[in-house]
């Protein structure tokens, strides 16, 4: 039988410091965080194992280093509202909302925003908002925001999500085509011009809706 606590900590250690992340609070929130509670009950044992892992309807749940490295990039504050697009599994919801003040997060597959609604509750992070429909369009009513993470592969950055960025605000997300993707981090400057920088090569389930792609392969 695993002990969650002890793989847990392996994973921190060997997948994510090891690999250059250091940052004092996120280390302590991915400690924290029980990786295997969104997961597929059969898949538990996986959790913290170095790779991405199935969750259901065809989707994802990123592997350990890529939610830290994504994360990190944000550099989020305690005083910060997000916009996450992709909810998934809500692994990443939930590292998002405790290192954040609050967090808006959109899934387009109905069974897989109820069931991170019913593990985010379950661990008492009720400063997060989840809603069905496309993200690409984002959540004007309740931007701008501080930080916008996409975890979906994009074919370009969506304008509308650009648009909901607060001066000062971090975009993170990969674009790419549906094979292969860069991530990067883009910046909104206090005039409003964007700034880009370009991070590691990866690979995404694509992100589907209006300013994304426009059907699941």
């Amino acid at each position: 039988m695993v002990n969650f606590d002890i793989a847990r900590k392996r994973m921190v250690q060997e997948q994510i410091v090891a690999r250059g992340i250091t940052t004092p609070r996120l280390i302590d929130v991915l400690l924290k965080t029980p990786r295997h509670l969104f997961v597929q009950e059969a898949m538990a044992a996986q959790a913290y194992s170095d790779g991405p892992l199935p969750i259901g309807e065809k989707q994802t749940i990123s592997q350990p280093f890529t939610v830290a490295l994504m994360t990190d990039l944000l550099e989020l504050k305690p005083t910060d509202h997000v916009l996450e697009i992709g909810t998934g599994s809500g692994y990443q919801t939930a590292i998002l909302a405790s290192l954040a003040r609050r967090i808006w997060t959109i899934e387009r597959i109905r069974p897989l925003a109820m069931q991170a609604r019913k593990v985010l509750d379950s661990l008492h992070l009720l400063n997060v908002n989840i809603k069905v429909g496309d993200g690409t369009l984002g959540w004007e009513e309740e931007g701008p925001f501080d930080a916008i993470l996409v975890t979906a592969g994009a074919p370009a950055v969506p304008e509308t999500l650009a648009q909901q960025l607060t001066p000062g605000g971090r975009l993170v997300i990969p674009v790419g085509n549906e094979a292969t993707q860069t991530l990067l981090r883009i910046r909104k400057e206090l005039d409003g011009t964007l700034t880009t920088e370009t991070g590691i090569e990866c690979r995404f389930v694509p992100l589907i809706g209006q300013q994304g792609w426009r059907s699941a392969t």
